[in-house]
């Protein structure tokens, strides 16, 4: 299945496993890079010197190569960058920041940079800025996302017309089908991220993992868009958000009611009702909680039936 994705990273199929934050530690991202496809590491939920062991474990554990995603929002950004030189990572996706911020220099530091998009708008500034591929995120997507609300049917093809750089699909893919619907409107690759946090080795509390596969349709929303827009399972924390809403709440209020760690307290730690739960609307069509080389397996599988169906058609 070779293509520009699979060839930029040197990959058997052009899959990414997302970097999630309090899901994508060593085990996963290892075990995503043995089945084929790119492993990432969530450095959005390590200290410094925690991501260092995710990766040296990552790298005993594979062969084949990894990442680390970086949100570009914390303030130990530099700390975390020389990390992954010292380390010796060659792949680095970078979100929530401006791309032009890091990319020469991890380049020059014989790094390839990917970045995370929401927008046509935002893609064109990290081509730009000279990144090596763009993964455009749609609405659908869990955790954080854009404020525009684009949806992946509509924005793949919107980027795909404006960039000329390797393009990678997210947001509600989590099927073969769905993945050859993307290339099809013009992706050369996929991320995917909620159906590898119904993994055995993903880092998530296990009643976190449980509640997923029990997720329907409507389970999710987006929310605290003054803040950063979220995707949650609607739980007690987030039927707090919504009648905080009821009051025409200032930004100060929201910051209030979120806290702090609340994210690590519902995917990480479990807490359910009080925690943050971060999951794409695609969690409605996970059924069960298996390892990753037979996600990885059953992908491709409905990847390859598609394509005889479509040519059928």
């Amino acid at each position: 299945m070779a293509n520009r994705i699979t060839n930029l990273f040197n990959i058997k199929y052009p899959i990414i496993q997302a970097g999630m934050i309090w899901n994508s530690g060593w085990r996963l991202a290892s075990a995503a890079s043995n089945s084929g496809v790119l492993g990432l590491i969530g450095a959005g939920s390590m200290y410094p010197e925690v991501l260092r062991e995710h990766i040296q474990k990552c790298k005993k554990a594979t062969n084949n190569p990894f990442g680390v995603n970086v949100p570009m929002l914390y303030p130990n950004i530099k700390q975390i960058m020389d990390i992954i030189v010292e380390e010796d990572v060659k792949i680095v996706f970078t979100s929530a920041g401006n791309p032009k911020t890091w990319t020469n220099w991890l380049q020059e530091q014989g790094i390839t940079v990917v970045h995370v998009v929401s927008s046509v708008k935002f893609a064109l500034k990290a081509q730009e800025a000279g990144v090596d591929a763009i993964v455009a995120e749609g609405f659908e997507a869990g955790g954080h996302n854009g404020r525009d609300e684009t949806t992946t049917l509509t924005l793949i093809p919107m980027v795909k017309a404006h960039i000329k750089i390797p393009l990678i699909a997210a947001g509600g893919i989590a099927t073969g089908s769905a993945m050859l619907a993307t290339m099809v409107l013009g992706a050369d690759g996929v991320q995917i991220g909620s159906r590898f946090v119904a993994s055995n080795e993903s880092s998530a509390h296990i009643d976190f993992k449980k509640m997923v596969v029990e997720a329907r349709e409507g389970d999710t929303q987006l929310t605290l868009k003054e803040l950063a827009p979220v995707r949650l399972i609607k739980n007690d924390f987030y039927n707090q958000v919504q009648h905080l809403y009821k009051s025409a709440p200032t930004v100060e209020q929201l910051k209030e009611l979120l806290g702090r760690a609340r994210a690590k307290r519902g995917m990480f730690e479990g807490d359910l009702n009080e925690g943050e739960l971060e999951i794409g609307q695609i969690s409605g069509l996970i059924d069960d909680i298996k390892p990753v080389s037979d996600i990885v397996k059953d992908i491709i599988k409905e990847f390859e039936e598609a394509k005889k169906g479509v040519t059928e058609l």
